[in-house]
């Protein structure tokens, strides 16, 4: 069997579907007939401007190769993005064609990298496995003006029906996007195999309480700061009323984070520190020096339907969450996440009074961690993936 995997992120670059694809790609080869073959096309490291990883561009061990294309550099700017993009796609195009692949797998959060396999699958008449991570046409309308919002939505949605009906099966990472595929296009089959947690995040001590005595708080962010979470929002107003009780420590980088340094500076705002993205393998002691790990979305509704992937990584820390998000990932945090305060996105009011229901305790969450390791849930995938070919 020869699998092509489309992956528009991959280690070493730090995005959601970066870790998502590399643990598939090991599920799959541990459960392939032998002799298979999977072959992974992404791109050099390039979700963060400010985070230079070199990658060799191309790589071939244990029947998986990886191609990675060079794409121009971008501040997370939407025309950037776009550059970005249309290098890859030219570039997969150019490599895949004269191939033959028994089944091609593509994970997207926007869009794009899903349509470029519709367009293969129905090209060469091979099997699509599709795995969405986002609602782009949902999502879209928020991003942009009031008049060009509803424009590119239309524009979505037409290549959203044309990439989810082109798929042979298509996975959903949360259950909140269930309703939404379902009225749209109901006769497609859907599984929903969400992201998971890695074994290098799991905090496996004893119970450790935060001794206070009117010490500051470490309250720690980590991950995109961009539109979608719209930290420029709510933490200037958090940091002012927390400014003798709490220290942000925001890790990242995004295409709002100098509209959240302005915020900062114009407020003279002293206990926000900002540093740009590190290593995954370094953000295991960041989190175990946090007294709290911050989560927030944007008051979208889109986002009422989205799991954040970082949900999984806080969690399995052992540390409280202070998470401003609504819709299925309040109702996944209320069912399965112990010691976690929940309030409204952008609601500094609900922000405050959910704080002060923490308990600034670090202790493992066994139950959560059992339940939604990675390496399990890529391995039912990647099952799932082979009967399609079978």
């Amino acid at each position: 069997m020869k699998l092509l995997i489309l992956s528009f992120f991959f280690p070493p670059d730090l995005a959601a579907g970066s870790f998502r694809s590399n643990s598939l790609s090991r599920a799959l080869l541990s459960n392939l007939p032998k002799n298979s073959t999977i072959e992974i096309i992404t791109t050099q490291p390039n979700r963060y401007k400010s985070y230079n990883k070199d990658a060799k561009k191309f790589e071939a061990h244990n029947g998986l190769t990886i191609y990675r294309v060079q794409t121009p550099e971008h501040n997370s700017g939407a025309v950037g993005q776009v550059k970005a993009f249309a290098v890859y796609a030219f570039t997969v195009h150019n490599l895949v064609k004269n191939k033959h692949y028994d089944l091609i797998f593509a994970t997207s959060s926007r869009l794009m990298t899903a349509a470029l396999g519709a367009y293969i699958s129905r090209r060469s008449k091979i099997p699509l496995y599709l795995d969405i991570r986002d609602i782009f046409p949902d999502t879209v309308k928020h991003l942009f003006s009031k008049e060009l919002g509803p424009i590119l939505n239309k524009v979505f949605s037409f290549i959203e029906a044309f990439t989810i009906k082109s798929a042979t099966k298509v996975n959903l990472v949360s259950n909140g996007f269930l309703p939404y595929f379902r009225e749209r296009y109901p006769k497609q089959t859907y599984t929903v195999f969400t992201n998971g947690i890695d074994p290098e995040f799991v905090y496996s001590g004893q119970n450790y309480r935060k001794k206070l005595k009117n010490k500051k708080l470490t309250v720690v962010y980590a991950g995109n700061i961009g539109d979608g979470q719209g930290l420029h929002h709510i933490i200037p107003n958090l940091a002012v009323s927390y400014k003798d009780r709490l220290v942000f420590k925001i890790i990242g980088d995004g295409s709002r984070k100098r509209e959240l340094q302005s915020a900062l500076e114009a407020s003279c705002i002293k206990n926000v520190l900002i540093s740009n993205p590190i290593e995954r393998s370094k953000l295991m002691n960041v989190y175990q020096s946090a007294d709290i790990l911050f989560l927030h979305l944007n008051d979208y509704g889109a986002f009422k339907k989205v799991l954040p992937s970082k949900l999984f990584e806080y969690a399995a820390s052992g540390k409280p969450i202070w998470a401003g998000v609504s819709g299925y990932a309040r109702e996944f945090i209320d069912q399965y996440i112990e010691n976690a305060a929940v309030f409204s996105p952008c609601d500094e009011k609900r922000a405050i009074i959910s704080f002060e229901s923490l308990e600034i305790v670090t202790k493992p969450r066994t139950k959560f961690v059992e339940k939604f390791t990675r390496d399990q849930i890529m391995n039912e995938m990647s099952q799932d993936i082979i009967e399609l070919i079978q």
